[in-house]
């Protein structure tokens, strides 16, 4: 089990619990998923650069990608409906609690100048997306055999209702918000 899972089961509910009044253990907001997405736009020019960008999602989450497809056609961006353009990935149970960990406590302070999270990122609903702009911090990825810098989007889906409880949830998962 990851630190991060056990941790949860115990310290985070309890001040949780302190903190909002909950009268019930399954009142407390829990992270349900992690989804990782990665739009690939020079998809479209070249089929290699997506399976790149597959294999580099592959080994930071150690779960295999879905290919996403574009929706609609855009004639700005030279796009057809149906044209893979992106790859995701969605983490439940112990591979998102190990993710979440290793993303917190390895991959963002390697940021340069890293001053902490946007703490309003969230949308309302107790969801948090933030974004990472090179793949680079992981160190799963190694430096040598990267051929381009590519970013990715993280959403942190809860259970909460507000996104004062996410905010809290998170910040007791030690995700470190800027003052």
């Amino acid at each position: 089990m990851s630190r991060l899972k056990t941790q949860y089961k115990d310290e985070i509910i309890d001040a949780m619990i302190k903190k909002f009044g909950y009268k019930n253990v399954m009142e407390v907001p829990k992270l349900e998923k992690i989804v990782i997405n990665m739009g690939v736009g020079e998809a479209k020019d070249n089929a290699k650069v997506l399976e790149s960008a597959v294999g580099d999602l592959e080994k930071i989450t150690g779960q295999k990608p879905v290919v996403t497809k574009a929706k609609k056609s855009v004639a700005n961006f030279k796009i057809r409906e149906g044209m893979s353009i992106g790859c995701k990935v969605t983490l439940r149970g112990e591979k998102m609690y190990e993710f979440a960990d290793r993303l917190i406590n390895l991959a963002l302070p390697r940021v340069r100048d890293f001053h902490g999270v946007n703490p309003d990122s969230f949308d309302g609903r107790g969801n948090y997306a933030l974004g990472i702009k090179e793949q680079l911090i992981f160190p799963e990825i190694e430096y040598d055999k990267v051929d381009k810098v590519r970013g990715m989007d993280v959403i942190f889906v809860t259970t909460a209702k507000t996104d004062e409880e996410a905010r809290e949830l998170l910040r007791l998962f030690n995700m470190p918000f800027a003052k």
